[in-house]
């Protein structure tokens, strides 16, 4: 049921404001129960709305977040239980529930910000970049592999070129193969944008059949078996544009045909492998180049939202730990459309903070039970 009331002191209208997309994906959402006959100390939309807090205001441990839900006034009021949470209940939490509830409002998030935030390249059809990130880890977490004496997690991440937000995100060990989840990331009539560390020309073949394009880079020094020529423009960047097979006859060799690009930037040559006959040679380099968005959004991602400062050593939970990190982003991309019409940035983010503060600044001078009719009544943790 809808609850409603009047806002609660030291409460900002801002917060709310950025969490306003999921208040219409939280009814929708999987229930969370118990796991025996004491109810819970956390519901999940405590839960969420304190990591959203936790990846906003930048905080470097869960051990951090917990003390500011325990004497932050603003915290406290509106985004605590309220009964409040110890630092049992939190990490209980967080290490053996609400994956599913997180998973389910992540994709449903995802899917909102994608109808609603413009295409930035149509031409070029829907881009998706593709890479995987390492994440630091403990020697105690035995279940992320990398290296003797280094622990590590990866994330597979699907990247949005045209929106500039993340789709699909899986969790491995950091010895966990890339290449696997390209087809579970893509979909068909997606275009991936990939690394010479995804080349493999069995994968190129597989990835065919199933009608997902993708644009990659190859080795300098891969065999190519032209089939066809296909001209360019003399003094322009690209120097090589043909049909071909990849790999040496019988060794390796791709079985079905594709198209390789060759251009020339800064004296560095780049060899380009595609399925996108549609396009000029010169819209596939631009394509490729279109790959470092995901660069850079892991780059601002880890660092102005502290999504790999570990908050628990399981994979449960360092994989809600993420997907909280990626909800948030996309609640900043629809706060920074719809608000300012921009892509994210963090002069929008540090504003937004600066806000919420001044707001909390306002309502304590207040008189308890306050109600400024001019002002709507807000509830940050209800459904409308």
């Amino acid at each position: 049921m809808p609850r409603s009331f009047l806002p609660k002191k030291n409460s900002s209208l801002s917060f709310g404001r950025l969490c306003r997309p999921v208040t219409t994906i939280l009814p929708k959402t999987p229930q969370l129960e118990s796991r025996c006959n004491r109810p819970l100390q956390m519901e999940f939309e405590h839960q969420l709305n304190a990591l959203i807090y936790f990846h906003l205001e930048e905080h470097v441990s869960g051990r951090h977040l917990i003390q500011t839900l325990q004497e932050d006034d603003f915290a406290r009021n509106n985004i605590a239980p309220p009964a409040g949470i110890g630092k049992s209940a939190f990490f209980e939490a967080m290490n053996n529930r609400g994956l599913e509830q997180f998973l389910f409002v992540y994709q449903e998030l995802q899917k909102k910000a994608a109808n609603l935030l413009p295409q930035r390249f149509p031409e070029l059809g829907e881009m998706v970049a593709i890479d995987g990130s390492l994440i630091d880890a403990v020697l105690s977490m035995h279940w992320a592999d990398y290296r003797d004496g280094a622990k590590k997690a990866k994330a597979h991440i699907g990247f949005d070129v045209n929106r500039a937000i993340p789709r699909k995100i899986f969790l491995t060990d950091g010895n966990g193969g890339e290449r696997p989840f390209v087809s579970q990331i893509l979909e068909p009539g997606q275009t991936g944008l990939m690394d010479r560390g995804y080349q493999c020309h069995k994968s190129f073949d597989c990835w065919q059949e199933e009608e997902k394009d993708f644009i990659c880079r190859i080795k300098a020094n891969t065999v190519k078996t032209c089939l066809e020529n296909y001209p360019v423009s003399e003094g322009g960047l690209v120097f090589h544009d043909a049909k071909v097979l990849l790999g040496q006859p019988g060794i390796k060799q791709t079985k079905k045909s594709l198209r390789l690009v060759g251009y020339l930037i800064e004296g560095k040559e780049y060899w380009i492998a595609t399925t996108r006959f549609d396009l000029t040679a010169e819209q596939i380099a631009q394509a490729y180049k279109l790959r470092w968005e995901i660069e850079n959004f892991f780059g601002w991602w880890k660092r102005h939202l502290r999504v790999y400062h570990l908050i628990s050593r399981s994979q449960h939970g360092l994989m809600i730990q993420i997907l909280s990190g990626l909800i948030t982003y996309l609640l900043l991309a629809i706060y920074c459309h719809e608000e300012f019409g921009e892509k994210v940035s963090i002069k929008r983010v540090r504003e937004l903070r600066n806000k919420i503060v001044n707001e909390t600044r306002v309502a304590e001078k207040e008189p308890e039970g306050y109600y400024d009719r001019d002002r709507p009544p807000q509830n940050l943790h209800a459904s409308p």
